[in-house]
């Protein structure tokens, strides 16, 4: 069975959504900015009313469109308008995403009630050695600049990986790497023989 090469569509932005649609399944970059301008504002409000956070509605937003891109399959028309579909999408993604971060806050919570259990539960000397260990790690804190300390407490205390933490400081990730990698390194060297 012969089958006939397909002929790129031609698109622009009064094109119908099918038509757009079509030329998406046929790798038309074009046709992928063409959806962007006439449903991002949609998709990045459902996500920001869900989410209240500007960088991750945005990353929902970013992450609708590519895998409408990597998985166009998934879009059936006669089920409903594509627009409906991104929207489904957006709403289902950000609350994956509020759901993951009050697990993970639960999972914080625990973690802190145990550990202020056991330190209740320490005997006074164990007591006094923790309490002079935390003291030992805020003064060599301390010593860090400001900007590795930023990026130490953000990684730690936020949960964000390097790459989200280069977004959100609108820092190149070599920057973010390398405060990092001197704040770990500065530690180090200052609680080496005191703990």
């Amino acid at each position: 069975m012969d089958s006939k090469p397909q002929v790129p569509l031609s698109v622009d932005y009064d094109s119908t959504d099918l038509a757009v649609f079509s030329a998406i399944q046929q790798r038309q970059m074009r046709a992928l900015d063409i959806l962007y301008e006439r449903y991002g504002r949609l998709i990045y409000s459902v996500a920001f009313r869900i989410l209240s956070s500007v960088e991750e509605a945005e990353d929902v937003t970013q992450e609708i469109f590519l895998k409408l891109w990597q998985q166009c399959d998934r879009y059936q028309p006669h089920r409903g308008s594509l627009s409906n579909f991104l929207v489904v999408m957006a709403r289902s993604r950000a609350i994956d995403k509020v759901r993951s971060r009050q697990s993970a806050r639960q999972r914080l919570q625990k973690w802190q009630g145990a550990l202020t259990m056991a330190c209740a539960q320490n005997h006074p000397l164990e007591a006094a050695t923790i309490k002079e260990r935390k003291q030992l790690v805020r003064t060599a804190l301390s010593q860090l600049s400001d900007a590795e300390r930023q990026v130490l407490e953000t990684a730690y205390y936020g949960g964000l990986s390097q790459s989200e933490i280069a977004k959100q400081s609108n820092l190149p990730l070599g920057t973010v790497k390398s405060r990092s990698r001197q704040a770990l390194r500065k530690l180090r060297l200052a609680l080496q023989h005191k703990l």
